[in-house]
C-alpha cells in the first residue's frame, strides 16, 4: 500500500461526504505560545468536535462507505475512548447497531459516554491489544464489520480532511506537527497536505514510552513503558497502511516525554483556555522541546483531543502549581502556647499569600517540647512571593524551611 492507494481526491470526497456532519474546527493563532515558542503557532482545535476528538472524521466516512449489508449487520470497534465514543455517535444516528469493545480498565466516564451513544459496550482484556483480539473473534461469530481505529482507507482518508481545512484556514503554514499513534491521523493529513503544498514539512511526534513507529521506521525492537499520559497515542503496533505512508511522506517524528506533555496540556489550559489529553498536547510538547528548530516559521499543531479524565487534569493542575511555585508547603517552628498559631498565620496573611492547609506535629518530631512545627500549604503569585513570605516570617523570628526546595 503506498499514498497512491489514497489521493487527494480521495480526501476531498470524504470531506464532502461528511460536511455538516462534523464540525469544521477553528485553526486559531496563538500570540501567547508564538512568544513562548519564537514560532508563529496555530492550532487546529479537534478537541471541539462533538464527541472530543478528531475520530469522528474517519468513523463517519468509515459508516457512510459501508454497503446496505455491512450496515444491516451493524459494526464492531475496538477502543479505549475517543475512536468508541465515535464511532457509537455517528452509527447511532445512521441507525447501524454498534458493538464497542474497551480493555477493563477502561475509565468509566468513557465506557458511560460511549453506552449513552446507544453502542453495546463489552469490557474485555487489560490491554488495547487483547480487547482487539477479542473484537477480532466477534467479527467472526456474530458476523459484524470491524471498524478499525486506523488501519483502514476510509478512516485514513477521513482524517486527512482535517488538513484540507488548516491549509485553507492557514494558507501560509509552513509545518504540521501531527500526534502519532497507529498512524491514520498523520497518513492522511500528510497525503492532503503533501498534494496541497509539496513544501511542507511533516512533523510527528509520538511519547517516548510508546515508539511504535519511530522504531518500525529504522527497523529497532521498541521498548514500552507501562503507561503513560497520552495514552490516545499509546499504540505497540503501527498500521499495515500507514506505516508505508508514514515512511513515505513525513519528515521526522520527534519522541516526547511524561513532564514535556503535562506542561503542554497546562499551558493549552492556562494560556490558551482550552482542555487537551495528552495526546493531544503532544505536538505542543514537541514544539516547546525542540523551539530552536521550529524558530521563525508558521506551525500548526494539531490539538487531536480533549478527553481527560478529571482526576488526571487536577493533577496536572496542582503538580504544575508546584512546579511554578504558586502552591508551596513551609515548615514554620513556633512555641506551642496560645496564641502562637494565630500570630503566625496573620504574618502570613500580612504577605497577600492564602493559606490552604496547616496542620501541627507534635508528637512524632525531634523539636524540643513545648515546641511545635507547623505545615502550611500556601496559594501565593510564584517565586518572588514565596521569597517574600519566607523572608517576612525569618523576620519575625521563625525558622521557616520551603519543603518544595533546597532553600
Amino acid at each position: 500500500m503506498t499514498k497512491r492507494s489514497i489521493s487527494l481526491q480521495d480526501i476531498r470526497t470524504a470531506a464532502a461526504a461528511i460536511l455538516g456532519q462534523v464540525e469544521q474546527t477553528p485553526c486559531v493563532h496563538s500570540a501567547a505560545l508564538s512568544k513562548q515558542t519564537g514560532a508563529d503557532v496555530f492550532l487546529k482545535l479537534e478537541n471541539l468536535q462533538f464527541t472530543g476528538s478528531f475520530k469522528e472524521r474517519g468513523a463517519l466516512f468509515k459508516l457512510l462507505s459501508l454497503t446496505a449489508q455491512q450496515r444491516e449487520h451493524g459494526v464492531i470497534a475496538m477502543s479505549a475512548g475517543n475512536h468508541a465514543q465515535a464511532v457509537a455517535r455517528h452509527a447511532q444516528r445512521l441507525g447501524i447497531k454498534a458493538v464497542i469493545v474497551m480493555p477493563r480498565i477502561t475509565p468509566s466516564n468513557k465506557v458511560e459516554r460511549t453506552r449513552e451513544f446507544g453502542a453495546e459496550v463489552i469490557l474485555h482484556g487489560e490491554s488495547v491489544e487483547e480487547a482487539g483480539e477479542f473484537a477480532d473473534e466477534l467479527v467472526a461469530t456474530r458476523g459484524l464489520y470491524l471498524v478499525h481505529p486506523y488501519d483502514d482507507v476510509d478512516i485514513i482518508a477521513g482524517q486527512g480532511t482535517i488538513a484540507l481545512e488548516m491549509l485553507a484556514q492557514c494558507p501560509d503554514l509552513d509545518v504540521l506537527i501531527i500526534p502519532v499513534g497507529g498512524g491514520g491521523l498523520i497518513a492522511g493529513n500528510a497525503i492532503a497536505a503533501k498534494a496541497l503544498k509539496p513544501a511542507i514539512s511533516i512533523v510527528g511526534v509520538q511519547t517516548a514510552r510508546f515508539p511504535s513507529m519511530v522504531c518500525a521506521l529504522s527497523g529497532h525492537r521498541a521498548e514500552y513503558g507501562i503507561m503513560t499520559i497520552a495514552e490516545g497515542i499509546a499504540v505497540k503496533q503501527p498500521g499495515r497502511l500507514t506505516l508505508p505512508i508514514v515512511r513515505e511522506l513525513v519528515d521526522d517524528i520527534i519522541l516526547t516525554d511524561e513532564e514535556p506533555i503535562e506542561h503542554a496540556v497546562l499551558s493549552l489550559l492556562e494560556v490558551e483556555k482550552t482542555v487537551a489529553e495528552g495526546a493531544g498536547a503532544a505536538g505542543l510538547a514537541a514544539l516547546v522541546e525542540h523551539s530552536d528548530r521550529f524558530a521563525g516559521r508558521r506551525v500548526g499543531l494539531i490539538i487531536c483531543g480533549g478527553n481527560i479524565d478529571l482526576p488526571i487534569l487536577s493533577s496536572i493542575i496542582q503538580r504544575g502549581l508546584v512546579r511554578t511555585s504558586r502552591l508551596v508547603r513551609l515548615r514554620v517552628g513556633i512555641r506551642d502556647v496560645p496564641g502562637s498559631l494565630a500570630a503566625v498565620t496573620t504574618c502570613i496573611a500580612d504577605t497577600g499569600a492564602n493559606i490552604v492547609q496547616v496542620s501541627h506535629q507534635r508528637t512524632f518530631t525531634h523539636v524540643p517540647l513545648r515546641a511545635v512545627n507547623a505545615e502550611f500549604v500556601l496559594h501565593t503569585r510564584g517565586p518572588e512571593h514565596v521569597k517574600e513570605i519566607i523572608d517576612s516570617l525569618r523576620r519575625a523570628g521563625y525558622a521557616t524551611e520551603h519543603m518544595d526546595t533546597s532553600q
